[in-house]
């Protein structure tokens, strides 16, 4: 069975960690590692193909049902975000063990269920906020225009017409591999932090929701959990440390003793 990294949040894009499926296959994703020409993708087509796969995605994996407690709770906490920053939002909840959660360039909003197991409410919105600062900040965008043009899927726009729909469920799984395989700089994941800090206290939350996010995710991954916690912060600022960094804040702001 092939898997997909998923993109997002401190929960990051690691390998082997927090997966959900796709069915794309290696020949497909041979061919499309392969060299291309040198057309670019614009702005609209990266959305759009985000939306495509999103949906492949959503088809591949257990999604949690209008009525089941894991949607309602998911449900009840973005209540007041259904847009932000201009952007539509759409949020599902995967019935998946891993601690991880994604945001994608068209306002997709994944939550895995073991996400949720381990986090309160507040610290729920703060890590959305986290990923969804990426989005907002273009990050997720711009990680994912890059991996695609440096791949040859830009090639399967040409030989469709820069008709997406057009594209196969397999070529939309491997397109799924370049959108949520993006990886973010430090000073990026700063400024998503920074996003989600600004985003609780702009609305009331508790901003050290933000802060102690992070240090549940540094105890587990140092408490023998192994890779389904340790590997989400693999290739991000140390979690401790982004903790601390909230606290210094919310101190220097008077949010906190």
């Amino acid at each position: 069975m092939k898997y997909i990294t998923s993109l997002f949040f401190m929960l990051a894009v690691a390998s082997g960690v927090s997966r959900a499926q796709s069915d794309s296959s290696p020949s497909v994703m041979q061919a499309l590692m392969q060299a291309a020409t040198s057309a670019t993708l614009s702005d609209a087509q990266v959305v759009e193909l985000s939306r495509e796969s999103i949906k492949e995605m959503d088809a591949k994996n257990p999604v949690a049902a209008a009525n089941d407690s894991y949607t309602l709770r998911l449900n009840k906490i973005v209540s007041r975000h259904q847009t932000i920053g201009g952007l539509p939002l759409n949020y599902k909840v995967y019935k998946v063990p891993d601690v991880n959660a994604f945001a994608t360039a068209d306002g997709s909003v994944r939550v895995f269920k073991g996400l949720m197991d381990i986090m309160t409410d507040d610290e729920l919105l703060a890590i959305m906020g986290h990923e969804i600062g990426h989005v907002i900040n273009h990050d997720s965008r711009d990680a994912m225009k890059s991996s695609l043009n440096r791949s040859a899927i830009r090639n399967l726009f040409g030989s469709t017409s820069g008709a997406i729909g057009k594209l196969s469920r397999s070529q939309l799984g491997a397109a799924a591999d370049y959108l949520l395989g993006a990886k973010f700089s430090r000073n990026q994941e700063t400024e998503a932090d920074d996003y989600s800090y600004d985003f609780l206290k702009k609305n009331g939350y508790n901003v050290m929701a933000l802060a102690t996010s992070f240090e549940k995710l540094a105890k587990q991954s140092g408490g023998g959990q192994g890779g389904k916690v340790a590997a989400i912060v693999s290739t991000h600022p140390d979690s401790a440390s982004r903790a601390q960094r909230v606290r210094d804040r919310a101190k220097r702001d008077g949010l906190a003793r």
